[in-house]
């Protein structure tokens, strides 16, 4: 681990010795008698806190020195020392970004303490800011070995035009590997078209993929292209396949045989040309036994299968996804920092709804919070609780059941009992979260 740097910028050298003898312990420390060899040391590299007196001979005072830091390394942390009578000048520096002031004669605890907390930020901004490079080069974000398979076989299919079968639990990010694997793919100029199977009604679906004539049902005023005709030369998404019924099944096996499809209402065939990739959360080889999902119809669409395993299997990857969804939500364009507390604690929890429900609970707490920094009470129960049930505390160990139960709970509350509210930032309808409210004792309709 390197050592931190600090520079001491005082014209007394009496007080720049005694604070190279009490910041010595925290790092390696170098002196700076004005603000001009200030200006100097800061050229000569990077210092990860400056401690400056305010009140110096001229050219310049620590304000100086403060606007220096900040021009050249804005993210180095300064801590100003000014004599009692100064105060409004420290505050005047808070102002202008300086991270604390101290006022003469020294404190040496509070040196101490303030000089640790300064270099704590330094450090989590520094770490902060290498996890967004690091999850900025790809769409995919994470480096457990598991998802580093999904990579290689994501990149080994790019270049084809073969169907692709995306399984995983809900929320383990389907979408986003389809995604990837178009970008990386030849269609890459092309669009990408995504459908929520689960959401269309069987009898919308056939138009919705295929497109109808004008005419050919009550409502169809006019002609409609389908997702397929829509997804030419590009990529088409069929999230959910699970949940399509058999007859449109029967159509999709032809569009995958013959590389065409038929609007509904016309007898004319119409090429087309769009990758399938499909997914789901279910498992198709159990439908296919139970007779609602085609055999041949998975054969098709299971040529290449790729397999996103839950985040509870990948909990290496949750502080990179964390600070991913940080800096996507977070206010103004700058990322908050996580404390490193309340990261154990979200990697401790075993995220049922997976990477979708992390991004939801990283999104409401920097929606309810104002200081940039998150720690564990910026989340809600069970995930503040969850390093405490997992270290042997027998008289509370809930079951994942029941840790849903409660969390639905909190969610409810914390929104005002707004239970649309509550059932979008859980990721479920409104039948699943009555049942968890009512399996947790908790009135739905109250």
């Amino acid at each position: 681990m390197s050592t931190s740097r600090i520079l001491v910028v005082d014209d007394d050298p009496q007080a720049r010795d005694l604070l190279q003898r009490l910041l010595g312990p925290l790092g390696a420390v170098s002196q700076a008698a004005n603000p001009k060899a200030a200006q100097e040391r800061l050229a000569e590299g990077a210092f990860d806190l400056v401690l400056t007196d305010m009140a110096m001979p001229e050219p310049g005072d620590g304000l100086k020195v403060l606007q220096e830091v900040k021009a050249h390394l804005p993210d180095t942390p300064v801590i100003v020392v000014t004599a009692f009578g100064n105060i409004e000048g420290a505050l005047d520096s808070i102002q202008q970004g300086a991270f604390d002031y101290l006022a003469k004669p020294f404190d040496v605890d509070a040196i101490l303490r303030v000089a640790r907390r300064a270099l704590e930020q330094k450090r989590l901004v520094e770490e902060n800011r290498s996890l967004r490079q690091q999850v900025d080069r790809s769409a995919l974000v994470g480096r457990s070995p598991a998802l580093l398979e999904v990579y290689k076989q994501v990149a080994r299919a790019a270049a084809s035009n073969v169907p692709v079968l995306i399984t995983g639990e809900t929320g383990t990010g389907k979408e986003m590997v389809a995604r990837a694997l178009h970008k990386r793919s030849p269609r890459t100029s092309g669009p990408f078209i995504p459908v929520d199977c689960g959401a269309i009604t069987e009898s919308l679906m056939e138009s919705e993929l295929f497109g109808h004539a004008k005419g050919s049902f009550t409502g169809a005023s006019g002609a409609r292209r389908g997702v397929f005709e829509e997804a030419n030369g590009g990529t088409l998404f069929l999230d959910e396949i699970g949940d399509v019924g058999m007859k449109v099944q029967s159509q999709l096996l032809r569009v995958l045989q013959e590389g065409e499809i038929r609007r509904v209402g016309e007898s004319v065939p119409v090429k087309v040309d769009a990758r399938v990739v499909a997914a789901t959360n279910k498992d198709l080889k159990e439908r296919v036994a139970e007779g609602v999902f085609r055999e041949d119809l998975l054969y098709r669409l299971d040529v290449v299968h790729l397999h996103l395993p839950p985040l509870r299997e990948r909990r290496e990857d949750i502080p990179a996804l964390v600070q991913h969804f940080a800096g996507r939500h977070a206010r103004g364009g700058v990322s908050p920092v996580v404390t490193q507390e309340a990261m154990s604690r979200l990697t401790a929890y075993d995220w049922p709804g997976n990477v979708r429900q992390l991004e939801n609970v990283v999104a409401r707490a920097l929606a309810l919070n104002v200081t940039g920094v998150l720690g564990p009470q910026d989340f809600p129960e069970p995930i503040g609780d969850a390093p405490k049930r997992l270290t042997g505390l027998a008289g509370d160990m809930p079951s994942l059941a029941e840790l849903s139960r409660r969390y639905a709970a909190h969610v409810l509350q914390a929104v005002g009992g707004n239970k649309s509210e509550a059932a979008r930032l859980l990721d479920v309808d409104r039948k699943t979260l009555y049942k968890l409210l009512e399996a947790s004792g908790v009135e739905p309709e109250a």
